[in-house]
C-alpha cells in the first residue's frame, strides 16, 4: 500500500553533504526528510584528511556523529531506502522511494554522489579509497616520500604526475597500455625521473586493501607503497537525468554557485557537482544548498 507524506525539502542522500544541508534546514525549521540507502562512495576508506576538527577520522564515524546531531532537529526525518524516481508536480516534487512509498516536497537536494567506473584490474576495487588512491590532499600526506605510482594516461596523466612531484619525487606513471602521452611530456617527465611505462596490468597484489606490488601481463613485478589512480565516474543515482537536469562536460551537475540546478526547485550538492572530492568540501557545498533552498521559500511565501 502507497503512503504519502509532504514536507519542505527532501534531501537524496544523507552521506555529508545531505546531512550538511540537513542541519542548515532543521536549524531554519524546515520540514525535511532525508532518504538515504547507505551506500556511501568512500565506504571503505579508512580515514578521512584535510578536515579541520575531524584530520584521521574514519569517514564512516564522521557521518555517524553527522547524522546523530542532524536528527536532533525534531523537524528533520531519516528514511532508510533508496529513491528510485522523481517527478515535478504543479505543487512541488515528488519522489518515489523502492519501498513504493511516495514523499512530496517543495523543493528537493540531490546529494547522491558519485560511482567511480572501476577498469578490469584484478585487486583494483578492494584497494580503492586504501592505497589506490585518488586525491593527494585527502591522503598524499600518509605516502609522502614514498614509493608511489600514477594509474593514468594522456593529458590527465601528465597533470596529475606533475601535481604528486609535491608528495613525492619517486613516481612512476603506468598507462596500463599503449602511452598517449606527448613525446614532448614524457621528456619533460623523464627530466623530472618520472618514469612512464605502458604495460597492460594484470594485477595488484594486496593485504586486505594495502597495496603490495602490481605485476603486468609479462609477468613483471614493480613494487610500491601506494598507487593514485584517475578514474572515471557516473552519476550514482539517475533522478537528476529524469528531472532534466543538465551535466557538465565533465559528468557532474551543473549548478551555479547557489547550489541551485538547472531544474527550477532542485539543488545539488556533493560529489556529484564537483570534481573536489573531500569531505570538507561536499560539507561546504550541503551547506550552502541548505541554506539557499530555505532562502527561496522564504521569497516564494512572503
Amino acid at each position: 500500500m502507497k503512503t504519502e507524506s509532504s514536507y519542505d525539502v527532501i534531501i537524496i542522500g544523507g552521506s555529508y553533504a545531505g546531512l550538511s544541508a540537513a542541519m542548515a534546514l532543521g536549524r531554519s525549521l524546515r520540514n525535511v526528510l532525508i532518504i538515504d540507502s547507505g551506500n556511501p562512495c568512500n565506504k571503505q576508506t579508512p580515514y578521512s584528511h584535510n578536515f579541520i576538527t575531524q584530520d584521521g577520522t574514519p569517514p564512516a564515524e564522521i557521518a555517524r556523529i553527522a547524522k546523530e546531531q542532524v536528527l536532533k532537529y525534531d523537524t528533520v526525518t531519516f528514511y532508510n531506502g533508496l529513491a528510485t524516481a522523481a517527478n515535478k508536480t504543479e505543487h512541488g516534487l515528488e519522489v518515489a522511494a523502492s519501498t513504493e512509498e511516495v514523499f512530496k516536497a517543495k523543493k528537493l537536494i540531490i546529494a547522491t554522489g558519485v560511482r567511480d567506473i572501476m577498469p578490469d584490474i584484478r585487486g583494483f576495487a578492494e584497494c580503492w579509497g586504501i592505497s589506490v588512491i585518488h586525491c593527494p590532499y585527502c591522503h598524499g600526506y600518509e605516502v609522502r616520500n614514498e614509493r608511489t605510482g600514477l594509474l593514468a594516461n594522456g593529458d590527465v596523466a601528465y597533470e596529475t604526475a606533475k601535481l604528486l612531484t609535491n608528495w613525492t619525487m619517486d613516481l612512476t606513471v603506468f598507462t596500463n597500455g599503449k602511452s598517449t602521452l606527448t613525446p614532448e611530456q614524457t621528456n619533460h617527465l623523464k627530466q623530472h625521473n618520472i618514469e612512464v611505462i605502458d604495460k597492460h596490468i594484470d594485477l595488484i597484489k594486496h593485504k586486505d586493501g594495502y597495496l603490495e606490488h602490481i605485476r603486468f601481463a609479462d609477468g613483471q613485478v614493480f613494487h610500491l607503497k601506494a598507487t593514485y589512480a584517475r578514474i572515471g565516474f557516473e552519476q550514482h543515482s539517475g533522478i537528476p537525468m529524469q528531472l532534466g537536469c543538465q551535466l557538465t562536460e565533465m559528468g557532474h551537475l551543473q549548478t551555479d554557485m547557489f547550489q541551485k540546478t538547472t531544474v527550477p526547485g532542485v539543488f545539488a550538492c556533493g560529489d556529484s557537482t564537483t570534481m573536489m572530492r573531500s569531505v570538507a568540501s561536499v560539507v561546504a557545498s550541503g551547506n550552502m544548498a541548505g541554506v539557499m533552498a530555505n532562502k527561496e521559500l522564504i521569497d516564494e511565501s512572503f
